[in-house]
């Protein structure tokens, strides 16, 4: 088995989206990275609308162990 070894970080970004371009073109890697910014945004959201409704003393008590 040959040993795995880990390319940068920027290669990685370029590689795959090569690939993504090569396997469904253009207009479809860039929907498909749309959708990963899209579904970012909700979880901030639905993140911002959980701690609107969060009792901060209550949380803390539970969470915090004397």
């Amino acid at each position: 088995m040959k040993a795995s070894t880990f390319i940068n970080e920027e290669r990685l970004i370029t590689k795959a989206i090569d690939t993504l371009i090569d396997k469904l073109g253009p207009v479809e890697t860039n929907r498909f990275l749309s959708l990963l910014k899209t579904r970012r945004v909700e979880s901030i959201k639905r993140h911002q609308l959980w701690q609107s409704k969060l009792k901060k003393d209550k949380f803390f008590d539970k969470v915090i162990v004397p």
